[in-house]
């Protein structure tokens, strides 16, 4: 799992660099049939190109941060609604309590599953099916269970298992949410845009200032990668898994 962010930050790395080049040699290129002294670049279309790259890494590094917080609250609401339901659970008759507790614990465990097998996307759906097919069995038994109780009590349990059910969906729909991908492109067009701008107006210097072009192509990097990290909180460093402990501690409560 190291590895896959090392090759991603290298590849965004050799990309910003490739870039400059490119601006610098074209910048050369035309400075050889430009008069001495002149700007190669008008300074409001450098300022617009540059401003409009920083506005959408700011726009796209709010946005995942707010989609991975986003992320991390339904998993804390989906803990709190399957606890509320196994704890209302003692309002059910009490036959019917032991097999519906045992099948809470093995639906907990297959929402764990759920999220441990994030990106394998075959294993990913089959835990899903699991999941969901369990989803239908607590709601069938408690239904079931609930024929005996009065309606306040039945009003209890089967208003917190439907928000437990709910919350999978909200979780369904949080794990593929992403920008559309016209809004990724147009980072990666101007950042690419910028760097070329960057060695362009670089060709007027007759030394070439390496310190400054790998600050510059590793701080967008690096900046680029976070954002797809933010993006895809279960695959590399910055991690959301930690935030599952969450619902081992729900499970353990129950047993």
């Amino acid at each position: 799992m190291v590895v896959l962010p090392i090759l991603v930050v290298c590849g965004l790395f050799a990309s910003v660099l490739l870039s400059i080049e490119v601006g610098h040699r074209i910048g050369i290129r035309r400075r050889s049939r430009m008069p001495p002294g002149l700007n190669p670049v008008n300074p409001a279309v450098e300022s617009s190109v540059f401003a409009l790259m920083g506005l959408l890494i700011g726009f796209t590094f709010y946005g995942a941060g707010s989609r991975f917080d986003a992320r991390r609250n339904l998993i804390v609401r989906e803990a709190n609604a399957i606890g509320t339901t196994y704890l209302r659970l003692d309002l059910l008759p009490p036959e019917a309590q032991p097999e519906l507790r045992q099948d809470f614990r093995s639906y907990v465990r297959s929402r764990l599953d759920v999220y441990e097998k994030i990106p394998d996307i075959k294993a990913l759906s089959a835990a899903l099916h699991q999941s969901l097919a369990l989803q239908r069995t607590v709601w069938k038994k408690t239904v079931d269970a609930t024929k005996g109780i009065g309606p306040a009590e039945k009003s209890l349990v089967l208003t917190t298992l439907n928000q437990m059910i709910d919350i999978t969906a909200e979780q369904s729909v949080a794990l593929v949410t992403h920008p559309p991908p016209a809004v990724f492109a147009m980072l990666a067009l101007t950042v690419i845009a910028s760097s070329a701008l960057v060695g362009y107006t670089m060709s007027t210097s007759a030394v070439r200032d390496w310190v400054s072009t790998v600050i510059f192509a590793l701080t967008v990097s690096i900046a680029l990668y976070v954002i797809l990290d933010y993006e895809f909180p279960r695959v590399s460093f910055v991690r959301i898994n930690p935030v599952d402990q969450v619902l081992v501690e729900t499970l353990q409560q129950m047993q």
